[in-house]
């Protein structure tokens, strides 16, 4: 089955006229009615998912975000919460969700579950497929990310550490095929070094966030030892920086991990009603063609927000799980001349090819740089594209989150010569 899968990818980069893109960057193309979801701030972690009551309780926090467990051979705790209605009103109370799958563990850890020292890779996708069917169940959308929980190991030991390196690789490929972003959670005296070793090495498939485990009281998302600042450098980190206490908020006690986040977490479906009939569009512009026509207090199912051409107050459009828009001016969410929280913004996460990729004020050379410049590895969190400046195969030029532009050319989006569906236009 796994030889199966490389060869349909690899027939489809050849259909598709799509880069060759190898290890250590592999390819990630996303669905129309998806986003990738950034989270930065506070986050805790509890083996059983906490109630809608606790987490409501749990708003006092000074956390935003929550670690669950959707699956694994190696998860040990039941999960009776873990429901697509629990997703549904944890999400709309602003909870961001941190799925977490404890699969097969190294051939020399503690965990019961192992994985084979000979064939990991292969396991490695039955688990990938598997995390994803279980985060669709719960309504998990694709473009979100999926973090491989890897216990730590004795990294001496060359066979198992080489095991786990083709698992990880494996799962990230895998998930990457599936259309989901590939986060690896890892002891920093174990995994995250080896996957440090492993950042630029063709052998292996780099994965697109790194969550560390030290237990030191440190926050911080730089500065870890054996991991370089530049090796998941842009909405790529996470740490958990405390384990298993207890911690009360609004009379609500949980045994918790404490977590920092920059990096990917689920993307979701956010549920509001039109105040009036209106139109979707194939784009967020009434120039787009119409795609439908929406009767007034219908529920919408929106995945993000990104901007257009102003109508009423607003030039703030939403984006349909159905890949469609429609303006933000007739949709009851709160703000109706901004972005509406908790909604995030539509973007699209796809890793840099090259060191020291430029990022200009416009979509061209010719244009200033921003100071700094991005490393290798890095996610650029794409927002839509745009003619410029001819770099390498391509003219396409790339606007990020913060409104910066990249040349399309070193970034791994789909094509390497012309726009890359379903990245809107600019």
């Amino acid at each position: 089955m796994f030889k199966i899968k490389v060869l349909i990818a690899a027939l489809a980069v050849l259909m598709l006229g799509t880069p060759a893109y190898a290890e250590p960057t592999t390819p990630i193309t996303y669905n129309a009615g998806t986003t990738a979801t950034r989270y930065t701030g506070l986050a805790f972690d509890t083996c059983t998912a906490p109630t809608l009551a606790q987490l409501t309780a749990w708003k006092a926090s000074p956390y935003r975000a929550i670690g669950i467990y959707v699956g694994g051979v190696n998860r040990t705790c039941a999960q009776p919460q873990l429901t697509p209605a629990w997703v549904s009103g944890a999400t709309a109370m602003g909870w961001r969700l941190v799925p977490i799958y404890l699969g097969l563990q190294a051939p020399c850890g503690t965990r019961r579950y192992k994985m084979s020292t000979t064939s990991s890779n292969r396991e490695a996708v039955r688990e990938a497929d598997d995390a994803v069917a279980k985060a669709k169940a719960l309504g998990l959308l694709p473009g979100g990310a999926i973090y491989n929980d890897m216990e730590n190991y004795d990294r001496t030991n060359t066979v198992c550490r080489n095991a786990v390196l083709h698992y990880l690789s494996a799962w990230t490929k895998e998930l990457h095929l599936q259309r989901y972003v590939s986060g690896i959670y890892a002891n920093l005296s174990s995994g995250a070094l080896d996957l440090a070793a492993a950042y630029n090495s063709t052998s292996y498939a780099r994965p697109d966030a790194l969550w560390i485990a030290r237990w030191d009281g440190n926050s911080a998302l730089t500065g870890w030892a054996g991991v370089p600042n530049t090796f998941w450098a842009v909405g790529q980190r996470g740490k958990q920086y405390k384990g298993d206490h207890a911690e009360s908020y609004g009379g609500v006690t949980l045994n918790i991990d404490n977590d920092r986040f920059d990096a990917p977490v689920a993307s979701v479906v956010y549920r509001y009603t039109v105040r009036t009939t209106v139109y979707s569009y194939s784009g967020p512009s009434t120039a787009y063609p119409i795609r439908s026509t929406i009767p007034a207090n219908t529920s919408l199912r929106l995945v993000c927000q990104t901007f257009g051409p102003k109508i009423g107050t607003t030039t703030v459009w939403d984006k349909l799980v159905e890949g469609t828009y429609v303006t933000d001016y007739y949709v009851r969410t709160p703000n109706k001349t901004g972005y509406s929280a908790p909604l995030p913004g539509c973007a699209f996460p796809f890793q840099t090819t090259v060191n020291g990729l430029s990022r200009r004020h416009g979509p061209g050379t010719a244009y200033t740089a921003y100071p700094g410049t991005l490393p290798i590895g890095s996610l650029a969190w794409v927002t839509c594209q745009a003619p410029g400046s001819k770099v390498g195969t391509t003219a396409v030029w790339d606007r990020l989150t913060d409104g910066s532009w990249v040349t399309d050319y070193y970034v791994a989006t789909a094509s390497n010569t012309t726009y890359s569906v379903p990245i809107r236009r600019c």
